[in-house]
């Protein structure tokens, strides 16, 4: 009686490829350069889709399609925005609404810059996410399940930053209590990032190019069913501090 063939072998070529697609690589040099140009073309894009749903709104408001904003709740709107003079129906403060309430600033000028940046910030991180959800399938594809969270982290701040950026993380601390602090001497996405306006400008343009990564450890953590926030903070270039909370399972608490 002759012997059935594996089912591996009845495979075509094609399925397998797409299973376990070949690695493919791209230079370092090349890396930056495209990071820096995606954020020029999504701050565009953003910045269209904005001034699209502002005017839809407006009209919307014109014909009596929406009801105008109350007083009471205009003032509070002005009030999240910064105090600016942003309308009862400004699409840009609604945008920042729904990323959570952000922190009112210091003043108006900065609270209007941080609220043009927002719609930028939120595509960054959605595309980390989904970076971060392919590395964390490839690369948890032969290896066992983690058994808490620092496991985890040790695996992002080993094996996901040499692959993405070919060292692995300075320093992690953690108060056992799901807050970690990955921090890295010399973070690559930020390495270049310069401004001839001075130190302050420069500061800004890094924490927008390390949405991105920040963007990644999300995504990461969300395959493997974690939820939690990514903050990175820069106070120098190239140095970068990220700073992750993760809501531990009952298993861990």
């Amino acid at each position: 009686m002759a012997s059935r063939p594996s089912t591996s072998s009845l495979a075509p070529i094609s399925l397998a490829t797409l299973s376990d697609p070949p690695i493919k690589l791209i230079d370092g040099a090349a890396f930056d350069y495209f990071l820096i140009e995606m954020a020029s073309t999504l701050r565009e894009s953003a910045a269209f889709a904005t001034a699209r749903t502002k005017r839809i709104e407006a009209e919307m408001l014109e014909a009596g399609l929406i009801p105008a904003a109350t007083p009471a709740v205009t003032q509070s709107i002005s009030k999240k925005a910064g105090g600016g003079a942003a309308g009862p129906r400004d699409s840009v403060t609604s945008l920042s609404s729904t990323r959570g309430g952000k922190s009112t600033s210091s003043s108006a000028a900065a609270s209007a810059v941080d609220e043009e940046d927002e719609p930028l910030r939120a595509r960054l991180e959605t595309i980390g996410m989904h970076v971060g959800t392919c590395f964390a399938e490839r690369l948890c594809a032969h290896r066992p399940p983690f058994d808490d969270t620092l496991e985890v982290m040790k695996f992002i701040c080993k094996d996901v930053w040499v692959a993405l950026f070919d060292k692995q993380v300075d320093n992690l601390r953690t108060n056992r209590r799901g807050m970690f602090q990955l921090s890295d001497a010399l973070f690559k996405p930020i390495q270049r990032v310069s401004s001839y306006l001075g130190r302050g400008e420069t500061i800004k343009k890094a924490r927008l190019y390390a949405t991105l990564p920040a963007g990644i450890i999300r995504g990461i953590l969300a395959t493997m069913g974690y939820s939690g926030t990514v903050v990175p903070e820069i106070t120098s270039v190239p140095q970068c501090t990220l700073k992750v909370n993760i809501k531990l399972p009952k298993s861990e608490m």
